[in-house]
């Protein structure tokens, strides 16, 4: 690696992912670091069609929607940051894999690794993810597990609300 710092972050569009960025930017501002932001899409599975055959469905559109989710969040994160944190140097990565294991593989050899509390899993009553859990246990770097803000989760909640009509605490440690 070279004389650079390097903060890997886990993006995948929640809350605590969008915070977690904002705060590796925020620390690779006082590091001088780059970040490393990485989104993982699970590989698709065979769709057994009948007993004689299956379909594997193609893998492309979940890439293009993972590509999308990161731009986006990486942008809009950039552009409600300070001027010193929108300077500091952003690697997008999109890979194939299970989330947990392709963050430890982009953590190999970082400063730092870090992930919001909880993505969008389907339990939002954990106090972990289950992403988070197998970073904590296996990280091969520091580690910074980041809630997100009140404010944040406000946000989300007026969204969810928002579509759900129409439709009938950054911490770390």
């Amino acid at each position: 690696m070279d004389n650079e710092g390097l903060i890997v972050v886990g993006v995948d569009g929640s809350p605590s992912a969008r915070t977690a960025l904002q705060f590796a930017l925020e620390e690779a501002t006082r590091r001088s670091a780059r970040v490393r932001a990485v989104i993982a899409y699970r590989p698709p599975g065979y769709w057994p069609v009948t007993s004689a055959m299956a379909v594997s469905p193609r893998s492309e559109p979940l890439a293009e929607a993972a590509q999308r989710i990161i731009d986006e969040t990486v942008a809009e994160v950039i552009a409600a940051s300070g001027r010193a944190e929108q300077a500091v140097p952003v690697d997008v990565r999109v890979l194939l894999g299970n989330p947990a294991r392709v963050l430890l593989e982009q953590a190999a050899g970082a400063d730092l690794l870090m992930v919001g509390h909880r993505g969008l899993g389907g339990f939002a009553s954990m106090t972990l993810g289950s992403v988070g859990l197998q970073c904590v246990l296996y990280a091969p770097c520091p580690l910074t597990i980041v809630r997100p803000t009140p404010s944040d989760r406000h946000e989300a909640t007026a969204a969810t609300s928002a579509s759900a009509g129409q439709s009938g605490e950054r911490q770390s440690g």
